[in-house]
C-alpha cells in the first residue's frame, strides 16, 4: 500500500426480495470474504438491502424500518472491518424517499450519498417511488441516523488520511448513463475512485455497451471504477439481472464477471498511476469543485499488499497476437508517414541509411521501402550503404547484402577499415588500443561516410537508432547518434524485435527466413573484432538486458515512478526470470546511465512520436543534460 495500490472488491450476493434480514447476512458474508483478501474498498449493489425490484413495498414504512436497521446491523457487525464498504438502501429524509448508497468503516457510517438521475423510461419507473436527489445546496447536509448525525448528499469525498491519492466518490446506475455523470465532477474535485452501486438488467448486447461505458468513463476520468451489479435472487417477474461487475483503471479493464454470477469481483488498483496521470495533464482537474466537496476521512492501516495485479514484463508490447498485430501495422504507418511527409518537404526522391545487418538498421530499411512505395518513388532511390569495420561479422555482413539485394535497392560496399586507421595514425593511437576512441571513431567514419553521400545524392540520411538505445546513451555521439530523421527514435528495443517478425510474416514474405535471422542475431554495435568470427561485442551483456531497461523505462518516464515502486513492479513482473539483486543491479545502471547521457537526447534530430513514451527534447521529455540521479540512487540503495 505505500506504493498505492488498493485492492477493491465489487461485490454481488445472492439476495431474497424484501428478506433484508436475510440480503444483510450475505453481504456480512461477502465483507467477511472482502476481509480475507485484503479489499480496502467493497461496493454493492444499488438497493441491494432490500432487493432492487421490490416495486411499490419500496412506500411500505415496514421495509423501510428494516433497511435502516439492517444497516445499522451491519455498521455494528463490521466494526473491526478496515474496508470501506458501500451498500445499497432506501431511506426515507423528510417527505421523501431517496436511492441512497451507505458509506460505513470501522463501525461508523461515513455519509450517505443518494442517486441523481431517476430513471423513468423502458422498463424503469423509479420517479414512482424514489425522489432525485436535492440540488447541491438544497439538501439537508446531515440526517439524524440512529441518533447521530450523518453527513448526506452528493458532494461527498471520502479521502483517506494514511494515502492522500485515494480518495473516494460514488454514483448510482443510471448516474452513469446520463449525458453529465455526477462521477465528472468528483473526479475533477480529485476522487481517484468511483464506485458505481447498479442494478442493471441484463438484455441482449446490454453487456457490451456496459463494458464499454464503464471503460471509457475511466479513461475519461483518469480513475478506478468499480460497478456493482444485481444479479441473482431479484425478482424475473419482467426482467432478468446478470450480476455484471466491471473493474477498469484509466480506460483499462482489471476485472470482470461473468454473466449471471455472484460474489466478489476485485482487483489492485494503483492510485499513485492516476495521480500521476492527472499531474500530466494539466487540462484536468477543477479547483473550484474541489472547495465545493465536503471531505469525510477515514483511515487504512498501511499493510504489506501481495499484488493480485498482472504486470506485463513488456508494458510496449501487448500480450494479445491480434493487438500486437494492429500495433505493429499502426506503428509502421506512423514511421512511414512520417518519414514520406519530411521527403515530400525537402523535394527528396533520394534516401542513405547505412545497413549493418543488425536489428534496427532493418527496420529502418524496411520502413523507408514502405515509404519509396507510398511516394510511387523508384526504390532505386535507396541508397543501402555496409561499411564494413574492424568488429563486422560475416553474418551481419551477409544479412546487409542480401536484404538491399533482395529488395531491388542501390548497394554499395565501403569499407572503413584503412580510413580509421588513417585516422589513427593522425591522432596518435594505438590500433591495438580496443577503448571508446577505437570503437567511437569507427562510428563517426560511418555516420562521415552517409552525410557525404547524402550530399552527393541530394538525399536524406535515415536515422537507425532506437528508442531503448536513446535512453542509455548507447550511441556515439555525433556518430549513429546524428542523422536527419530518425524513423525509430520512439521505437523501445522490445517492439523492435516484434516489429520486424511482423514485417517477415506478414508484409514482405519473401524476405521471412533472412528477417528471422536477423531476429537471431546478437544485439551489437560490432565494434570490437570477432572471436572465431562470431560477434564478441554484445550488448545486453554490457549495458544489461533490453527487456529490464525498457520496463524501466515505461514506468519511469511515463509515470514518474520512484525506484522503489519500480523495483518491486519489475519483482513481479519478472518473477522467475530476474531475482531482486539483479533487478536492482540493472536498475541502478539505468539510472546512471539515463542521467548522465541526457546530453545525447538534448540534440537529437527530428522523428516521430509513435507511442506514449519518447524522449524528443523538443516534445514529451525536457531534462537538464546537467541533472543530478543521487534522490533516485539514495532511495534504490536504502531498499534492502
Amino acid at each position: 500500500m505505500k506504493d498505492g495500490f488498493i485492492r477493491v472488491a465489487a461485490a454481488t450476493p445472492v439476495i431474497r426480495v424484501a428478506d433484508v434480514a436475510g440480503n444483510s447476512q450475505k453481504i456480512l458474508e461477502l465483507i467477511r470474504e472482502a476481509q480475507t483478501r485484503q479489499a480496502s474498498l467493497v461496493v454493492f449493489p444499488e438497493l441491494c438491502l432490500t432487493g432492487y425490484t421490490c416495486a411499490d413495498l419500496f412506500l411500505s414504512q415496514a421495509l423501510q424500518d428494516a433497511a435502516r436497521r439492517a444497516l445499522l446491523d451491519l455498521v455494528r457487525a463490521t466494526a473491526d472491518a478496515d474496508a470501506v464498504c458501500a451498500v445499497g438502501m432506501p431511506l426515507a429524509v423528510g417527505p421523501a424517499l431517496y436511492n441512497c448508497a451507505a458509506i460505513f468503516q470501522r463501525g461508523r457510517i461515513l455519509g450517505i450519498v443518494p442517486k441523481q438521475h431517476i430513471p423513468n423510461y423502458a422498463e424503469f419507473y423509479e420517479l414512482r417511488h424514489f425522489t432525485p436527489a436535492p440540488a447541491a445546496g438544497q439538501e439537508p447536509r446531515t440526517i439524524l441516523f440512529d441518533g447521530e448525525e450523518v453527513p448526506f448528499g452528493n458532494d461527498l469525498l471520502f479521502a483517506c488520511r494514511e494515502m492522500p491519492d485515494f480518495q473516494l466518490a460514488f454514483e448510482i446506475c443510471e448516474d452513469l448513463w446520463v449525458p453529465q455523470p455526477p462521477s465528472i465532477a468528483s473526479a475533477q474535485a480529485g476522487a481517484t475512485v468511483i464506485g458505481n452501486l447498479s442494478a442493471s438488467d441484463e438484455t441482449l448486447t446490454k453487456a457490451a455497451y456496459r463494458r464499454l461505458l464503464v471503460q471509457s468513463q475511466s479513461a475519461r476520468l483518469l480513475c478506478a471504477y468499480l460497478y456493482a451489479d444485481a444479479g441473482e435472487g431479484e425478482s424475473t417477474t419482467d426482467l432478468v439481472f446478470s450480476g455484471h461487475n466491471l473493474i477498469c483503471e484509466n480506460g483499462r479493464k482489471l476485472a470482470e464477471s461473468a454473466l449471471f454470477s455472484h460474489g466478489l469481483t476485485c482487483a489492485d488498483i494503483d492510485v499513485q498511476l492516476l495521480a500521476a496521470e492527472r499531474r500530466r495533464q494539466n487540462t484536468f482537474g477543477r479547483p473550484d469543485l474541489a472547495a465545493q466537496q465536503r471531505i469525510q476521512p477515514f483511515s487504512l492501516p498501511v499493510v504489506p499488499l501481495r499484488l493480485e495485479r498482472p504486470v506485463p514484463a513488456s508494458p510496449f508490447v501487448p500480450a494479445d497476437h491480434r493487438d500486437l498485430a494492429e500495433r505493429c501495422d499502426e506503428i509502421i504507418a506512423l514511421q512511414v508517414q512520417g518519414l514520406k511527409k519530411r521527403l515530400a518537404h525537402i523535394g527528396a526522391n533520394h534516401a542513405v541509411i547505412g545497413l549493418s545487418g543488425g536489428l534496427d538498421s532493418t527496420l529502418a530499411f524496411l520502413v523507408t521501402i514502405r515509404t519509396f512505395d507510398a511516394l510511387q518513388l523508384d526504390r532505386s532511390g535507396i541508397l543501402a550503404v555496409t561499411m564494413p569495420g574492424f568488429g563486422t561479422t560475416d553474418r551481419t555482413y551477409r544479412n546487409a547484402l542480401a536484404l538491399a539485394r533482395a529488395s531491388q535497392t542501390e548497394l554499395r560496399e565501403i569499407s572503413i577499415r584503412e580510413a580509421v586507421l588513417q585516422h589513427f595514425d593522425a591522432i596518435g593511437h594505438d590500433p591495438d588500443r580496443h577503448d571508446v576512441t577505437y570503437e567511437n571513431a569507427q562510428a563517426r567514419e560511418r555516420t562521415q561516410i552517409l552525410m557525404d553521400l547524402a550530399n552527393q545524392v541530394g538525399g536524406l540520411v535515415i536515422g537507425t537508432g532506437d528508442l531503448s538505445e536513446l535512453a542509455l546513451g548507447w550511441a556515439t555521439y555525433n556518430g549513429d547518434h546524428m542523422s536527419m530523421y530518425g524513423v525509430n527514435s520512439s521505437v523501445p528495443k522490445t517492439l523492435v524485435r516484434h516489429l520486424v517478425r511482423h514485417a517477415a510474416e506478414n508484409l514482405v514474405p519473401d524476405l521471412h527466413d533472412l528477417l528471422l535471422d536477423v531476429l537471431d542475431t546478437p544485439v551489437s554495435p560490432e565494434l570490437l573484432p570477432p572471436q572465431n568470427g562470431e560477434i564478441s561485442q554484445k550488448t545486453e551483456q554490457i549495458v544489461g538486458p533490453y527487456d529490464l531497461h525498457d520496463f524501466f523505462l515505461y514506468y519511469f518516464v511515463r509515470f514518474g515512478f520512484t525506484p522503489r515502486k519500480i523495483l518491486r513492479l519489475a519483482e513481479h513482473a519478472f518473477a522467475g526470470r530476474f531475482d531482486r539483486t539483479t533487478i536492482k543491479h540493472w536498475l541502478t545502471v539505468f539510472l546512471k546511465r539515463f542521467f548522465s547521457q541526457q546530453f545525447k537526447r538534448s540534440c537529437l534530430p527530428d522523428g516521430p512520436k509513435v507511442g506514449s513514451v519518447t524522449l524528443s527534447p523538443r516534445g514529451d521529455w525536457r531534462m537538464p543534460s546537467d541533472a543530478q540521479a543521487l534522490v533516485w540512487l539514495e532511495e534504490l540503495e536504502n531498499e534492502t
